[in-house]
């Protein structure tokens, strides 16, 4: 079972976290959190995405039948000697008579909903958390050099434009370089704003940059912070928007 896979992990923090992964279950994700650093760091950010559940909780106060429960568990008191207390115990501090049933009915209630609210919290994060699809690619646009060497690569979709730089790609120091999208019908070209100059950058695709209207997109080389006229100030490179 791969346990990196981000579904399953973030699942199995989550349970581990809550408290719902037991047994031979919790002892082997507590030998992963060891084994695998992004199992211990998902582990922390489900820490700290329920902290403070508890707080919101109603407080709930333990009969005298848990704590005894817990000093035979620890061995500070026989399980006999537990027995007959809680047989001997048959009434309030008010001399009214506790009904047993009632209250173990009581703390199961409680702790049913402590366990309801929890797994809901857990199905409302895991939901949250899950990962956004990416939008469909449907054109993409390429920016060789004068080699015919790839610099930029713009992949579109209907709502963003992923421009990725190559590594055939040099910066120079006093100058930028501005995207413009270049009408077909000859009208000045339009700003896309400054092209990335290390790993890429996603901006949202301009509602007319699919339809006829558009004829390309052009890189130009321009002065620090991009054309001050609004037109492009020397067109270096010409990239045809290609239907995928």
């Amino acid at each position: 079972m791969n346990y990196l896979k981000e579904e399953r992990l973030n699942a199995l923090a989550a349970e581990y976290v809550v408290g719902t992964l037991r047994g031979k279950a919790r002892t082997r994700y507590q030998k992963l959190m060891m084994q695998y650093q992004a199992i211990s760091d998902a582990t922390a950010q489900w820490e700290q995405y329920l902290t403070g559940f508890a707080e919101t909780l109603p407080p709930v106060t333990p009969s005298d039948k848990v704590w005894e429960n817990i000093q035979v568990k620890l061995g500070h008191k026989a399980a006999n000697d537990a027995s007959v207390a809680s047989d001997t115990q048959p009434s309030s501090k008010s001399g009214e008579v506790i009904d047993f049933d009632k209250e173990k009915q009581k703390r199961w209630k409680n702790l049913s909903f402590i366990s309801t609210a929890a797994a809901m919290v857990l199905a409302v994060l895991l939901f949250v958390m899950q990962p956004v699809p990416a939008p469909e690619v449907s054109h993409i646009a390429v920016v060789n050099n004068a080699d015919n060497t790839p610099l930029w690569v713009i992949e579109v979709s209907d709502t963003t434009m992923n421009v990725k730089v190559t590594d055939a790609f040099v910066a120079l120091a006093d100058k930028d370089y501005e995207l413009w999208m270049v009408p077909a019908n000859g009208e000045a070209p339009i700003s896309l704003g400054l092209m990335p100059e290390a790993n890429g950058d996603t901006r949202a695709t301009p509602d007319i940059l699919l339809d006829q209207s558009i004829a390309a997109l052009a890189v130009s080389l321009e002065a620090p912070g991009g054309s001050v006229t609004g037109a492009p100030t020397e067109v270096l490179y010409i990239a045809p928007i290609v239907s995928v």
